[in-house]
């Protein structure tokens, strides 16, 4: 099945990825053939995963995911689905 999956880097950084085998791909960033950007940051924890029927879902979700920011990554990652809508509002003022 297709994951969506995000890690927790020992800069505290997060990485957002996709794969079809989720357990194969995290054995890949801790043994540092994973992500360039992963390879650096090692060690990396997964703190969250979602899973689809479709790859073309789950890549989808990971380009909506990887272009969250910090605050609304870490809503996320606690299960704090409530706050994801506030956290998608800008904070600039109008124009």
């Amino acid at each position: 099945m297709p994951y969506v999956y995000m890690l927790r880097c020992s800069d505290k950084s997060y990485y957002v990825g996709s794969t079809v085998n989720l357990e194969w791909r995290l054995a890949q960033h801790h043994s540092g053939d994973g992500a360039a950007y992963t390879r650096r940051r090692r060690p990396v924890e997964l703190v969250w995963a979602e899973e689809f029927e479709r790859i073309d879902d789950a890549f989808f979700r990971e380009k909506q995911v990887q272009g969250w920011s910090r605050a609304k990554r870490e809503a996320l990652i606690k299960g704090n689905y409530a706050a994801l809508p506030g956290l998608s509002v800008s904070k600039r003022p109008a124009p």
